[in-house]
């Protein structure tokens, strides 16, 4: 607007003609609106002047003539009930008694005139002596019959000067009642107009004030209005305005102002029209007009906009958009919108092509949304019905389905993923579809090219697929088909079919062109969804085998696990259950960020890392100390220059690890975790509380000691092992999903391992996770005293002898008399090297469980060597003879020493395998001797 103004100002020194040189006549040019304004404001004010003096005048009229009236019957009635007024009536000059009594009560009381006279109207007093003696003017007969009355009337000259009076006549009595004379009081016009002639000035000087106001209040509009208007004249004003509503609704492009505050300020009758606004819409939020959501977030925007092309209803709008100034505010924004649309009109076709893009338009919104391959074929079906289509179907290959690269055989088997419209005669989705080679879409399928059918009668080939089903199509109105193979890349993924039923006119070539665009498109979001397909089941597959199979044989856990990959892609999450000696078992916990078959690899090398490091019955803190330095090392090989080409990316940014070993002879358990979350107690009684593992630094950074924790867990305990998965949510804090997973757990008091992790699967994690879970509940168990028998050894050798028998005895109460021979021979060895070799003090603990453990414990940090003793030698045979005994042997360390161990199975078969390598091992030694 502001634009508009100065195309009509004048250049300087040039005023517009028919304005006055001099601005302050303004105000006085009947031709100017500041003029017209005055004199307008002036007539009003006179009128009102006019008005108000005659409302004065009459009102001050009236109220003087009651108020002469009220004071002549109060003078009147004063002085005719005066006392001796009778008897100067009746004396015999009343003239001479009366006549000053009159005159001082007329000037006391403030009238014109007081006269008394007697019944035939003749005066006693007056102002003027010449005028007593003859007739009162006036009518006195009310008063000879006793009333008072009030009138005006005439008379002699008075000292008030002539003029109307007004008289009132009252009579005098005797003490009888007898009327004996009439008193008459009274004053003339002039003496009542002087109560309201003084208050006229006033008024006038009120007019003329108001006036002297609106011509100071019209001279600052009419300055305001030239600011405002840029020193316009009305003429000016209007024509501008009117060239400006002309132009701006004559042109063919919509135009639209909106504000700061995002209202619509302006909309020209084109804008109205291509996006159908309300009348009502100007002065409203943009939001409120129901606009297409695209257009209304780009016209509540701040942002510049070139020729974008939007669609409302069934229109495509070019639309531009510029930020503006509207009276000096920034914030407000100019946009011009024009129909594209209606360039097709130039063909005649226009409503098709608007179809057509429409329809192209929403396939290219719709399609691609997913990555499911059932999902973008029944999207792809919903595009083109009812807009291009009245029934389609999408039917795609087996191998397709599955992921997999189809083959040439394979082309042959279809299966039917999508379909869309009323056509009962139609296969249901899932069913398998077997084209013939001579069907439309088999044809299609084989030439890489769609097929037009425009008449379905004549269509062969079609009718020979399933002569019941298509004669039942036909009958229901099925008359045209066009048919579209699926391929991308070269790689054909299955066959899409549009039928026009009824009415519907036929399909034509420009539909056939149509449909290869939608048939392309959604082929490209179809084979994306593919590979993800088999990348994803790849990944799954790979992680699933390098996760545990089943359970290990053990005794001290229940343990039972699950294990939900992302939907999205696979991640790194693993898990772990170790036996390990002393009938103890190991957790292991982790989790590689990332996704897909790299951190799936990463995980299953991590998985066997731990598995080898607890194999060699390390510390949990050494554990994950060798973890920490393969991911460090990892990193390295990702990242050097030989092998950084072709796969950036890959490198490990992280790791996490939670690993514990449970002893269930004494029921603690030792943990340490490297930035894993908590675990979860939960007690016998139903209690869960996550216990205070201190929080080491994530695998991979190197240098950082890790801290360990010893947990007393009672029989029946449940230990919870997860990954972050399970508990992380975009929408919710970690400590809300952490008090959720706790309240889920003390609700499953009682229940087994399994119960426990199916209820928190089915609670805990949302319908599409979208990182991996895993999941390890295990309920400890304690190894009865029963079943643990250990003592003190002396370091002399004499004790070897005690601690056989003692062993012989142990065995026996345990029934296990047939490996007692073996036992003894094992336990005698480590307790004779221990006594040899090590400090004090000496332990020997055997455990009865699954397997029978003998553990020799003592000071010394020194580990015995297994070697082949030479023909020659006196000992170096001990450990020799345990290795072959025994099932395993081995050391581990202490923080107090070292405890050399050695397992034997206690099954038969075992046992005389056992029975028959003893045998072997002796005559072996003995023929190793005589040589």
């Amino acid at each position: 607007m502001k634009a508009s103004l100065r195309r009509y100002r004048t250049p300087p020194g040039r005023p517009f003609a028919g304005r006055p040189p001099d601005h302050r006549v303004a105000l006085l040019n009947p031709r100017s609106v500041a003029g017209q304004v005055f004199l307008l404001q002036a007539l009003i004010v006179v009128l009102l002047v006019a008005a108000a003096v005659t409302m004065e005048l009459l009102q001050s009229a009236y109220d003087a003539l009651r108020q002469g009236r009220r004071e002549s019957v109060v003078a009147a009635q004063a002085f005719a009930n005066a006392p001796g007024l009778v008897q100067a009536l009746r004396s015999r000059n009343p003239t001479a008694v009366l006549q000053p009594r009159a005159e001082a009560a007329r000037k006391r009381a403030g009238v014109d005139f007081i006269v008394v006279m007697n019944t035939q109207g003749i005066r006693y007093t007056y102002p003027y002596p010449e005028y007593i003696g003859k007739k009162f003017v006036g009518d006195i007969r009310p008063s000879l019959q006793g009333r008072t009355l009030i009138e005006q009337a005439g008379g002699p000259p008075l000292p008030a000067g002539r003029g109307t009076d007004v008289q009132a006549v009252v009579p005098v009595t005797d003490d009888r009642g007898a009327v004996v004379g009439v008193v008459s009081a009274g004053l003339t016009a002039k003496n009542v107009a002087r109560q309201w002639l003084p208050q006229v000035p006033i008024t006038l000087v009120s007019g003329a004030a108001a006036l002297a106001m609106a011509a100071g209040g019209t001279a600052l509009v009419s300055r305001r209005l030239r600011r405002q208007t840029h020193g316009l004249e009305p003429a000016e004003m209007t024509r501008m305005y009117e060239h400006h509503d002309a132009v701006l609704h004559a042109v063919r492009e919509g135009v639209l102002i909106i504000d700061a505050d995002r209202r619509l300020v302006l909309a020209n009758d084109e804008a109205r029209r291509l996006l159908g606004l309300p009348a009502d819409s100007e002065g409203r939020q943009v939001r409120e007009l129901g606009l297409p959501d695209q257009i209304s977030r780009l016209l509540v925007s701040g942002e510049p906009v070139t020729d974008q092309v939007h669609l409302a209803d069934d229109r495509l709008l070019a639309v531009n958009k510029r930020p503006t100034f509207l009276n000096g505010v920034p914030g407000h924004s100019v946009v011009t919108l024009r129909d594209t649309t209606e360039l097709a009109a130039v063909s005649g076709r226009a409503e098709v092509a608007r179809e057509r893009l429409k329809l192209l338009y929403e396939a290219g919104i719709r399609i691609g949304t997913t990555l499911d391959m059932v999902r973008e074929a029944q999207e792809l079906a919903q595009v083109a019905v009812p807009l291009f289509a009245d029934v389609v179907t999408v039917d795609l290959l087996d191998a397709v389905m599955r992921g997999e690269e189809p083959t040439a055989e394979g082309r042959r088997r279809l299966r039917r993923a999508a379909t869309t419209g009323e056509l009962p005669m139609l296969r249901s989705v899932g069913q398998q579809i077997a084209f013939s080679s001579a069907a439309p879409q088999a044809r299609a399928l084989q030439q890489g090219h769609g097929l037009l059918s425009a008449d379905l009668r004549q269509e062969r080939g079609w009718q020979e697929q399933d002569p019941d089903r298509v004669g039942r199509a036909l009958e229901q109105g099925a008359h045209s088909l066009v048919s579209v193979p699926l391929q991308a890349r070269d790689v054909p993924l299955g066959v899409v079919s549009f039928y026009r039923v009824g009415d519907t006119p036929a399909f034509e070539h420009e539909d056939l062109l149509v449909a290869e665009e939608l048939a392309a498109r959604a082929a490209v979001a179809i084979d994306n969804a593919r590979r993800f397909t088999r990348e994803h089941a790849m990944a799954v597959t790979l992680q699933r085998s390098l996760l545990p199979r089943g359970q290990p044989e053990q005794d001290a856990l229940e343990v039972a696990w699950r294990y939900l990959p992302a939907e999205a892609a696979v991640g790194g999450d693993w898990f772990d259950l170790i036996p390990l000696p002393g009938a103890r078992v190991a957790l292991a916990m982790g989790d590689v960020v990332g996704h897909g078959l790299h951190a799936a690899v990463t995980m299953g090398r991590l998985r066997t890392a731990a598995h080898n490091f607890a194999a060699l019955d390390l510390p949990v803190d050494e554990v994950l100390a060798h973890l920490d330095e393969l991911v460090a090392r990892i990193d390295s090989e990702e990242s050097t220059d030989d092998t950084a080409e072709g796969h950036r990316g890959y490198e490990v940014t992280g790791a996490t690890c939670l690993y514990a070993i449970y002893d269930p002879a004494t029921g603690v358990c030792t943990i340490a975790r490297a930035g894993h979350p908590d675990p979860v107690v939960v007690d016998p009684n139903g209690t869960a509380t996550c216990p205070d593992v201190p929080a080491s630094p994530p695998l991979g950074l190197g240098g950082y000691p890790f801290e360990t924790a010893e947990l007393r867990l009672p029989e029946g305990s449940r230990l919870v092992l997860y990954t972050d998965g399970l508990v992380e949510d975009r929408t919710r804090d970690l400590d809300s999903r952490l008090a959720e997973l706790r309240r889920t757990l003390e609700r499953t008091a009682g229940r087994t391992p399994e119960e426990t992790c199916r209820t928190v699967i089915d609670t805990i994690v949302p319908a599409h996770p979208v990182d991996d879970i895993a999941l390890l509940v295990a309920r400890t168990r304690l190894l009865p005293r029963s079943r643990v028998a250990e003592w003190d050894v002396p370091a002399e050798a004499a004790a070897v002898g005690t601690v056989r028998a003692r062993c012989v005895e142990t065995l026996r109460e345990w029934g296990l008399e047939e490996i007692a021979f073996t036992t003894e021979l094992i336990l005698s060895e480590l307790v004779t090297n221990a006594i040899r070799y090590g400090s004090p003090p000496i332990r020997v603990r055997l455990l009865h469980g699954r397997h029978l453990t003998c553990e020799v414990s003592d000071r010394s940090s020194t580990s015995p060597r297994l070697r082949r003793a030479a023909t020659m030698d006196e000992g170096g045979r001990g450990l020799f003879l345990v290795a072959q005994l025994a099932q395993r042997w081995g050391t581990r360390y202490t923080a107090g020493g070292k405890v050399i161990w050695a397992e034997q199975t206690l099954d038969d078969d075992a046992s005389t395998a056992t029975g028959g390598t003893l045998a072997d091992v002796l005559l072996e030694q003995f023929d190793d001797a005589a040589h």
